[in-house]
């Protein structure tokens, strides 16, 4: 299996920057979808025996969810925000056999994602505004990081499989860290397929730009030999729109190189009844959460908050739309 899929290499045509379902990563559950609508235009997906989150990376859209009869269920209007690196956005919920039309409404258009998972439940649609979506600092030290809880259990309960956050590292710093895995092997109760969509930061801090970089690590321990599941060892350069998939075993360090901040969204589904986010540090390295007992956090985390970035950086050019 290719765990790395560079930009490019998972692009579903014109206007999809990446679209990868379970098929195309020789799995099950989960998929993503990241789209580019045009400004004034409109793009129609349909989700088939998949729920999803529509999440806008970047510019505004209107989003209206029909039945495949053509019955219409609802219409949201998201805010969204200039970048991945400049604010919490608005989402919207989408379930299966619906058909989601996106518009973009402001000058510039808008990129969105849809991270997925096959379910078997028809959901009705849902909208979330930013200020409710809890945003967590977590780490200490150079592990310092954001997570942004927009879709997990617990906040966000409407819906059957799809479990999904945002993180945000500072320049230099690490995340998902330790080490933790969530498979077949012992002692996980919990087995969830993963996928980490990059983006990465220019020098402004603000702008996504394929000039920087950060590094994932993916890989195996006897446990996984013991269960029966293929040895991993990768060591990759991720850059602005790389996805990673993680069909198993520890995946950590995600490391932001200096200069450059990293985000990543995490998209999560297995085959249990129940979504949960339950994960198992490798045991060598879990000491390093005691650790941070005694350190500050990075001054720099939270970056984004519903209202905006807390150092009010700004794309270049742009003002905040919060």
């Amino acid at each position: 299996m290719r765990l790395h899929r560079p930009m490019g290499t998972a692009s579903g045509g014109e206007g999809r920057i990446v679209e990868l379902c379970p098929r195309d990563a020789d799995w099950n559950w989960t998929g993503i979808t990241v789209l580019e609508v045009p400004a004034g235009g409109q793009t129609t997906v349909r989700t088939g025996l998949f729920e999803a989150f529509v999440l806008p990376l970047s510019g505004s859209l209107s989003v209206s969810v029909s039945n495949e009869a053509g019955d219409l269920l609802a219409t949201y209007d998201l805010t969204g925000r200039d970048s991945v690196f400049s604010a919490v956005t608005d989402f919207a919920y989408v379930g299966r056999e619906c058909v989601v039309v996106l518009s973009a409404a402001g000058p510039r258009g808008a990129e969105v994602a849809l991270p997925s998972a096959r379910c078997s439940k028809a959901l009705a649609p849902a909208y979330c505004p930013a200020e409710n979506v809890p945003v967590e600092v977590r780490g200490a030290g150079n592990a310092t990081r954001q997570v942004t809880n927009f879709g997990v259990p617990g906040v966000w309960d409407h819906a059957e499989k799809l479990v999904c956050c945002e993180l945000i590292t500072p320049p230099g710093n690490w995340s998902s860290y330790p080490p933790h895995k969530h498979d077949a092997s012992e002692p996980c109760s919990v087995v969830n397929e993963e996928i980490y969509y990059y983006r990465i930061a220019g020098p402004d801090q603000v702008t996504p730009s394929r000039v920087g970089s950060g590094y994932h690590h993916t890989y195996t321990g006897p446990e996984h030999e013991k269960a029966g599941l293929e040895a991993i060892d990768d060591v990759v350069e991720v850059r602005d729109h790389d996805v990673v998939l993680v069909p198993h075993g520890y995946h950590g360090p995600c490391i932001a190189a200096p200069g450059y901040p990293m985000y990543y969204l995490n998209v999560m589904a297995g085959p249990a009844d129940d979504r949960a986010l339950t994960f198992c540090d490798d045991p060598a390295h879990s000491w390093v959460r005691d650790s941070w007992n005694d350190m500050e956090t990075d001054p720099r985390c939270p970056v984004t908050t519903a209202a905006g970035r807390t150092d009010r950086r700004t794309v270049a050019g742009e003002g905040d739309p919060r």
